[in-house]
């Protein structure tokens, strides 16, 4: 079972800045594809940002140029980076990890913008 350990969530004033990470149990390259989700207050869950094993990533329209999501492969860890923080960005942040079999979600945590 692949065990998903999520950090960095809190609250911050529109234009700052956080770091949210996702530690795995196993090596990242054992996931076809790893990414970053969010739901907001009212809204349905959406995809933030994805990385496959290669590399290569991608971006919802709306956090692009402001999020960046990397990882460290020796420490099994996904990152995404966020500035210029808005209100709207406000949600829950969910990290995924998939397999050829099963998507693994972590326990999300939470963001906070404030105006």
């Amino acid at each position: 079972q692949v065990q998903l350990v999520e950090s960095g969530g809190g609250l911050v004033q529109a234009g700052g800045s956080l770091r949210l990470s996702c530690a795995t149990s196993r090596s990242i390259f054992s996931f076809v594809v790893m990414g970053w989700y969010r739901r907001a207050p009212g809204k349905q869950r959406e995809v933030v940002a994805t990385i496959t094993t290669r590399g290569l990533t991608n971006y919802a329209n709306s956090v692009k140029g402001r999020f960046t999501i990397s990882r460290d492969n020796a420490k099994n860890t996904v990152y995404l980076q966020m500035h210029s923080l808005k209100p709207e960005d406000t949600a829950v942040y969910y990290c995924a990890a998939s397999t050829t079999y099963k998507t693994e979600w972590g326990q999300g945590t939470q963001v906070t913008v404030s105006s």
